[in-house]
């Protein structure tokens, strides 16, 4: 399966006092990273939330490899990696301008109704987990 690739500029409010990105914006830019993954795919998660179904990260891991510094442009490459009846699991590789692999996010996501149970994930979308 072909990556959604997102690119993302590291501005000041990300970073720390040295200039380095903030360990937890990793799950931000993932998240970024997850939603533009689906919309490439005609999936939009608004309209699953008129519908009461939402996805909500049931498990989330980060490898830091190295560092993103204050205006380094990143390029995010995501991908999923497997998919059940109720849960997606993306990784996103998150690398710089100087292609360097600097963190690997991964993210369980599991399909929950409006009552907050989990819920099988809907057809529409489970088709194009497949793509």
């Amino acid at each position: 399966m072909k990556p959604s690739v997102l690119k993302l500029r590291v501005y000041y409010e990300d970073t720390d006092m040295g200039g380095v990105v903030y360990y937890a914006n990793y799950l931000r830019y993932a998240e970024a990273a997850r939603t533009e993954w689906l919309r490439e795919r005609g999936v939009a998660l608004a309209d699953f939330h008129r519908k009461g179904i939402m996805f909500v990260v049931v498990e989330a891991h980060a490898r830091y490899r190295a560092p993103a510094r204050y205006d380094d442009m990143l390029e995010l490459q995501t991908t999923v990696t497997e998919h059940t009846s109720l849960t997606i699991t993306f990784e996103t590789k998150v690398y710089n301008q100087h292609h360097k692999h600097l963190v690997t996010v991964t993210a369980k996501l599991a399909c929950v109704g409006a009552d907050g149970g989990v819920e099988r994930i809907p057809e529409e979308m489970a088709r194009q987990l497949s793509v």
